[in-house]
């Protein structure tokens, strides 16, 4: 069984303080049958539409809504060095209409660069035959400076990381990192893994455009199907009404 989890905690960027709400996923794929796990998780993006929307259309609105439409999704992908999982395509699917998605290689320090290359080679395959939409996109109103940027981060996908809370002493310098069976893994060092530029392209450079290609976008697109079938709702409601009274 899928659970949500939210852990909301504050980071500082540039002596910018960042309130983030971070919604974990426990459970997913766990089960022998998956079958329908991605409700849970493509329910609760809906809901955060509905609630936004809500207090959106309600007669004395707040001056500052509360956001807690999901910004991003940041997908994990196992490192098995094979392919992507039936489930996790049928996913990913589900999530590219309604969100932004990044995938990650997690782990990856598990592969050898040369098994990372071609994982990452086949994932890359593997999106593009199956139509799924992932985090960035181009825009038509992108100069060309921005559409090199985003050409060579979509040549990078999925980011390859190592997650660690340890800190260790490296010739007299404190480095976050892992130990392993081939020594000392650098989580900062993108000789050992893309952990900086992943966290620079989520944090710094495209922070606003994640925000605002949600709510242009994802919200909006949610936001006319609501309010067109609430039009349609009350039209045949105002029909019937009239039936009535003849």
């Amino acid at each position: 069984m899928v659970r949500l989890e939210v852990l909301t905690t504050v980071i500082i960027e540039n002596g910018v303080k960042l309130k983030l709400n971070l919604i974990d996923t426990p459970g997913y794929g766990d089960l022998i049958n998956n079958e329908h796990c991605w409700e849970p998780i493509v329910k609760y993006i809906k809901d955060q539409y509905s609630i936004y929307l809500r207090k959106e259309l309600t007669a004395v609105r707040e001056r500052h809504i509360p956001d807690t439409r999901v910004h991003v999704v940041l997908f994990f992908i196992n490192p098995s060095g094979h392919s992507l999982r039936p489930i996790d395509i049928q996913m990913l699917k589900k999530l590219g209409d309604i969100a932004n998605v990044i995938p990650i290689i997690a782990k990856a320090d598990t592969l050898t660069m040369e098994e990372r290359e071609a994982f990452k080679h086949r994932v890359r395959n593997e999106l593009q035959e199956n139509s799924i939409r992932v985090y960035p996109f181009d825009h038509e109103d992108y100069d060309d400076e921005e559409r090199e940027l985003n050409s060579q981060v979509q040549a990078m996908l999925p980011f390859a990381v190592v997650g660690s809370t340890k800190v260790y002493d490296v010739d007299g310098m404190p480095v976050r990192g892992r130990q392993s069976r081939c020594g000392m893994i650098n989580i900062e060092d993108p000789m050992h893994c893309e952990f900086v530029p992943f966290r620079n392209f989520l944090l710094r450079t495209n922070l606003h455009d994640l925000i605002d290609t949600t709510a242009h976008t994802y919200y909006e697109s949610f936001r006319s199907k609501q309010l067109l079938a609430l039009k349609e709702s009350s039209a045949k409601h105002q029909q019937q009404q009239q039936q009535t009274h003849h």
